[in-house]
């Protein structure tokens, strides 16, 4: 009865592992597949690349925490904290470009893979975030 037990036990563990490895699997596929037609930095724009009134043109994603949004965010952004970027992704056009930007460049760029493996190819990483455009944008920018 032990061993029938034993047997029994083995095989629910390993039919649970099989299915639970199948969206890892399908994870791991859609990653390779977009490594492998990406085109190098081909989604980073640099603050200064953004003149003038031409960020205004963006849907602009800050992907920070609330209470950083709330301290100032770039004028129009909307906010949609990084761990929630795919939950919400309805709310994100496929029709014009999305910039995504956090303090650094850190975690908009998990968000920003993580939307471009989803299919978004219009989605663009703000490299190096908020600090950078205080520093480096254009100044007919806006912070709020």
């Amino acid at each position: 009865m032990k061993l029938i037990t034993l047997t029994l036990g083995l095989v629910l563990f390993i039919s649970h592992n099989v299915r639970a490895q199948e969206p890892v699997d399908a994870a791991i596929d859609a990653m390779e597949t977009y490594l492998d037609f990406v085109e190098f930095g081909g989604g980073i724009v640099l603050p200064k690349q953004i003149s003038g009134g031409e960020w205004k043109t963006y849907h602009i994603i800050d992907t920070r925490q609330a209470e950083d949004y709330a301290a100032g965010h770039l004028e129009g952004a909307r906010h949609i904290e990084w761990r929630n970027i795919l939950a919400r992704r309805n709310e994100i056009p496929r029709d014009r470009l999305v910039l995504l930007y956090c303090n650094t460049g850190m975690q908009s760029a998990q968000a920003y893979f993580a939307l471009r493996v989803a299919g978004w190819d219009n989605a663009r990483l703000l490299q190096g975030g908020l600090e950078a455009w205080r520093r480096d944008a254009d100044p007919a920018t806006i912070v709020k």
